[in-house]
């Protein structure tokens, strides 16, 4: 019969890609790991890892144990979520995803409220501008600039976010205001980039906004990130498209062409079916419908 022990460090191993990583997650020495690990080869009679100078590489045989490991896992964290969420108070771990921009700028300061109100609840962010798997537990809850496909899913629509032209009043001081769209021909402009994903596609429409289509503009900065574009912007580096959430109140950026508007995304509040009729996810989800409606978005 398999050991239950090793087969969670097992696990934590093969999400950690090294003996060394894994020790940190589980407290446990980078030796004591290892054995582990060699114990339950042993007891399997097969190996489980390629080793070598850069990490470590699950063999065919590790990657059939590592799905079926982290599927365990993942029903096992959904039971206790369930067994938590029994009782009259909400209570328990609460796994929230969201991109990097609107996770540091604009939910991080909110979670202290949250944690006042339901201070059983204890919140885990994880900022990812990937989506993470929310059918395989990644996450309890995501907050995405996109409606979810998967049909197991359910979702709430939050809010619409805006985007507009900011700069800096360094920059501007430096190099003037733009007065038109047409003008944003003679200024620095910063996007994001280079591959922009699907959801958010027309986020580099400063590149077009009244520009002539034979003069092409160029940008002189690009980064896949909005929070470093937003940085960059604070800087004085050149004008960007930013969303308002992100710029809105910042006293480091001067709104650009306030008349001129660019592209809106809709978000939405996601989580899976299985997790409907838990406490932790209506007060979490309340709570940010009240936190959207209070920001006015």
């Amino acid at each position: 019969m398999m050991d239950w022990d090793k087969l969670r460090i097992f696990h934590a191993v093969a999400e950690a890609g090294s003996f060394t990583h894994a020790g940190d997650v589980l407290n446990l020495s980078q030796s004591a790991v290892s054995r582990q690990i060699s114990a339950l080869e042993e007891s399997l009679k097969v190996s489980l890892f390629h080793r070598h100078a850069r990490g470590l590489i699950l063999t065919e045989q590790g990657e059939l144990l590592f799905r079926t490991a982290h599927d365990v896992f993942a029903k096992l964290s959904m039971a206790e979520a369930m067994l938590a969420d029994s009782k009259d108070k909400p209570r328990g771990h609460l796994r929230v995803t969201t991109t990097v921009s609107f996770g540091m700028v604009w939910l991080t300061p909110r979670i202290r409220e949250f944690s006042e109100l339901y201070p059983d609840i204890q919140v885990h962010l994880i900022l990812d501008d990937d989506e993470l798997d929310l059918g395989m537990r990644e996450a309890d809850i995501a907050i995405r600039f996109r409606a979810p496909t998967q049909g197991d899913l359910i979702q709430r629509r939050l809010v619409q976010v805006t985007h507009h032209i900011y700069s800096s009043p360094a920059y501007l001081k430096r190099y003037g205001t733009p007065a038109s769209a047409e003008d944003l021909d003679h200024h620095a402009l910063l996007i994001y980039g280079p591959e922009v994903p699907q959801p958010i596609s027309t986020v580099n429409w400063l590149l077009t906004k009244g520009a002539n289509p034979a003069k092409p503009r160029t940008p002189v900065f690009t980064v896949n990130n909005l929070y470093a574009v937003m940085l960059a912007v604070e800087s004085g580096f050149g004008v960007a498209s930013l969303p308002d959430y992100l710029a809105r109140g910042n006293p480091k950026l001067t709104q650009v062409l306030p008349e001129v508007s660019g592209p809106a995304f809709d978000t939405y509040f996601v989580y899976p079916e299985e997790l409907r009729d838990t406490k932790r996810i209506a007060v979490f989800r309340d709570f940010m419908l009240r936190k959207v409606a209070e920001w006015g978005f």
